[in-house]
């Protein structure tokens, strides 16, 4: 099966990236090292391709109110803001996170994860079967750009003309560029300030351009997920999935429960009672905790780890893991199977890192 590119797959060829296959796109995993990218976006600037995200347009006189079902927060009329929220189906379980932009209130643009795509525009579509809209996968149509780091809201005006000294985090407008209009959002997944930017691919071509002549450093998905991992953001497939609910992730702050959505019930009563919590983990040796790789309390195994790394600003390995709720106060001695060594960790708070958001 051929793998999809996205417009600027040239460009990584260029910059002579490392390419693998992800959520069936060919996409660079890094260019000179994940290391020397984490790092760049932690004190400089780095520019993310993230083109290959997913974007439906939900359109009608329902809009409003049939997103507002579809997704567990709160979504307002608000055209300036952008909602972080998640899908859950009737169990509670998480279909997808994704971000919410109310462009108009008859207009409102989904921003869904690569690797979900199909399966997304295809429950989405689904469900708005008893409400007035329209949904339409515009995934193709767009291009995307992250422009992350302390350094980018003072150089973004020189660098690309566009001025965001009127946003701060999590809000968004769109703007002429070029021949056309982009949206200029706020937001990012690295913890740090910074832009994205989302418009036709030309568009987006000229913006990664402009951003690489002017030195920012060009970053794969090897770093973007040391730095969501390292800023406590969930992973589709890792922290949040299928079989994890948003209580179990840590995730209560984009779940209101005094409104009605697609799983409401369900989550309400495993708050009476939950059994699993996602917490952190510190490794007492230097060994790497990869995805998958089993928690346990002596001969118990009690959870599994959700991500882990040795990341480059810290000097001890750390890990998210989801383990049984019994086992999760802070402090608690745990043991991580790597290979065929149980390898002795401790149970931490999460954050790994304070976000320099500019709120």
């Amino acid at each position: 099966m051929t793998m999809k590119t996205t417009s600027l797959h040239d460009k990584h060829l260029g910059l002579h990236a490392k390419m693998i296959e992800y959520a069936g796109f060919h996409m660079p995993v890094s260019y000179t090292g994940i290391t020397e990218e984490h790092l760049a976006v932690r004190t400089g600037m780095g520019i993310f391709d993230v083109s290959h995200m997913g974007e439906f347009l939900i359109e009608g006189a329902d809009a409003l109110s049939y997103v507002n079902h579809l997704v567990t927060n709160l979504i307002t009329p608000d055209t300036t803001k952008v909602t972080y929220s998640l899908m859950c189906d009737e169990k509670g379980f998480v279909v997808d996170d994704l971000l919410v932009y109310v462009i108009k209130e008859d207009q409102i643009l989904l921003v869904v994860n690569a690797g979900n795509i199909d399966k997304d525009f295809a429950w989405v579509s689904e469900q708005a079967k008893a409400f007035h809209v329209t949904t339409r996968n515009l995934s193709d149509q767009y291009g995307q750009v992250a422009i992350q780091g302390p350094l980018v809201s003072a150089n973004v005006k020189t660098m690309l003309g566009l001025d965001g000294s009127d946003l701060s985090f999590m809000t968004y407008k769109v703007v002429p560029y070029q021949d056309g209009y982009v949206i200029f959002s706020r937001t990012g997944y690295t913890g740090e300030d910074g832009f994205e930017i989302y418009g036709k691919p030309h568009l987006i071509d000229d913006v990664w351009d402009k951003a690489i002549a002017y030195g920012v450093t060009p970053c794969g998905l090897g770093a973007r997920d040391t730095l969501r991992f390292e800023a406590n953001l969930p992973l589709y497939g890792h922290e949040i999935s299928e079989s994890i609910n948003p209580v179990e992730a840590g995730l209560n702050f984009a779940v209101k429960l005094d409104k009605s959505f697609i799983g409401r019930d369900a989550i309400v009563a495993y708050k009476e009672a939950p059994k699993r919590k996602i917490v952190g983990l510190e490794l007492l040796e230097r060994n790497i905790p990869r995805h998958g790789y089993k928690v346990f309390i002596g001969e118990k195994e009690i959870g599994s780890v959700t991500t882990g790394y040795l990341l480059p600003t810290l000097e001890t390995p750390i890990a998210n893991a989801l383990v049984d709720i019994e086992f999760s106060s802070l402090g608690t001695d745990v043991s991580v199977q790597i290979r065929n060594n149980f390898v002795p960790a401790r149970v931490r708070n999460r954050k790994f890192y304070t976000k320099k958001y500019n709120k």
